[in-house]
C-alpha cells in the first residue's frame, strides 16, 4: 500500500488519518503541536519531527489545515514539501483554500514531476468521523484515479469538477449557500420562539419539507441543547467566506447575502467570553425550551465556537 504522509491533525484531520489507518494504509503523521496526533500514534501512526522528514519517503502527501498562508509555507517554503517530496508523489491539498493558490501549487509541483490535487471537503466533524463526506477535486483526471481508492475510505460522494482550483471553486460554492442558510434556519428558530412556538416541535414538521438542509436537521438540534463547541470554528468559516467573496471580487460578482453573513459571523467573534457567557445565561431565561448556550472558559472570543452558536446573536438582538 502507498504510504501516506498525513499534516494537519485537528478536529478534521485525526478522524480522516485514523480511517486510513484503520484501512492499512501505513501513515507518518506531523502537526505543529505533537499533542493532537496521539490518538493516531496510539492507532500505529508513525511520528515526524518536521515536514520534511514527514513527506520525504511518501508516496502521497494529504494537508488539512487552518489557513491559506499555512498551505502556502507547507507546500512553496524553502523546505516545504514541494522541495522535499520524493519524485513522483502526490500531493492533496485537503484544506479549504484559495482556488489561485491551488493553481499555483499545482504548477510548482508540475515543475519537480510531482502531481497535485486540492481536494476541500464538505460534512463537518460528523462526516469526518463517519467517513461520509463530500470530496471536491480539482487536477488531473490521471492523479484523481491515483487518489480516489484513498478518497474512498474518506467519504461518500467524490467528484473531479475539473482543472487545478476546480475543487477549491466548488468548496466555495458549498460555503456561500451555507453562509445563507445558517441565517435563515437560525431567523426560522428566532422567529419561532418569539410567536411561542415549541422549537423541536417546529423543527420536526419543517426539516422533513422543502426548507429541510443538512443545518437545519444537525445545527438546530445542537442550539437547542446548548452545544456551541466546534464541529466547524467560525474563525475558519469566517476564513472561506472571505476567500469566497475576494473570489467573488475578482470575478466580478457581488455576493450580498454572503457579505451579510460574514459581517454577522465577524460580530459574533468579536465578543469576549465573559460577555458571551453572560448574553448566554440572558437568552436561557428569556427563552422557553432552549438550553443555556455553555461557552467554554478556552474559547477566547466567539471565533472559537461553532457555526452553529450564530442563533446566540440572533437571540440576543445583536444583528
Amino acid at each position: 500500500m502507498e504510504h501516506i504522509a498525513f499534516i494537519g491533525t485537528g478536529v478534521m484531520g485525526n478522524s480522516m488519518a485514523g480511517h486510513l489507518l484503520a484501512s492499512g494504509y501505513p501513515v507518518t503523521a506531523f502537526t505543529r503541536t505533537k499533542s493532537r496526533a496521539e490518538p493516531l500514534l496510539a492507532q500505529g501512526a508513525r511520528w515526524a519531527d518536521s515536514v520534511r522528514e514527514a513527506v520525504q519517503d511518501a508516496d502521497m502527501v494529504i494537508t488539512m489545515v487552518g489557513y491559506p498562508q499555512d498551505v502556502e509555507e507547507l507546500y512553496l517554503g524553502p523546505d516545504g514539501i514541494i522541495a522535499s517530496a520524493k519524485p513522483k508523489a502526490l500531493l492533496i491539498d485537503m484544506t479549504t483554500s484559495s482556488p489561485q493558490l491551488a493553481i499555483r501549487i499545482t504548477a510548482a509541483a508540475r515543475e519537480r514531476g510531482l502531481e497535485a490535487l486540492d481536494a476541500p471537503v464538505s460534512g463537518g466533524d460528523v462526516g469526518a468521523r463517519n467517513a461520509t463526506l463530500s470530496i471536491m477535486v480539482g487536477g488531473s483526471e490521471t492523479a484523481f484515479n491515483r487518489a480516489k481508492p484513498l478518497f474512498e475510505k474518506l467519504g461518500k460522494t467524490i467528484v473531479l469538477q475539473g482543472g487545478p482550483g476546480s475543487g477549491q471553486h466548488c468548496k466555495m460554492c458549498n460555503q456561500i449557500a451555507i453562509a445563507s442558510n445558517m441565517m435563515g434556519v437560525v431567523e426560522a428558530l428566532t422567529y419561532g420562539l418569539t410567536a411561542g412556538l415549541d422549537p423541536r416541535t417546529m423543527l420536526s414538521s419543517i426539516e422533513s419539507g422543502a426548507a429541510g438542509s443538512w443545518s437545519l436537521s444537525n445545527l438546530v438540534p445542537r442550539m437547542l441543547d446548548g452545544n456551541v463547541k466546534p464541529g466547524f470554528y467560525i474563525k475558519h468559516f469566517i476564513k472561506d467566506m472571505g476567500i469566497a467573496l475576494e473570489s467573488a471580487r475578482q470575478m466580478g460578482l457581488k455576493l450580498p447575502g454572503l457579505t451579510q453573513a460574514e459581517a454577522l459571523y465577524q460580530k459574533l467573534a468579536a465578543l469576549d467570553t465573559k460577555s458571551l457567557q453572560q448574553i448566554a445565561r440572558d437568552i436561557a431565561a428569556g427563552n422557553q425550551g432552549l438550553t443555556e448556550p455553555h461557552i467554554p472558559a478556552e474559547a477566547l472570543s466567539g471565533s472559537e465556537l461553532g457555526t452553529q452558536a450564530l442563533y446566540i446573536l440572533y437571540l440576543a438582538r445583536l444583528i
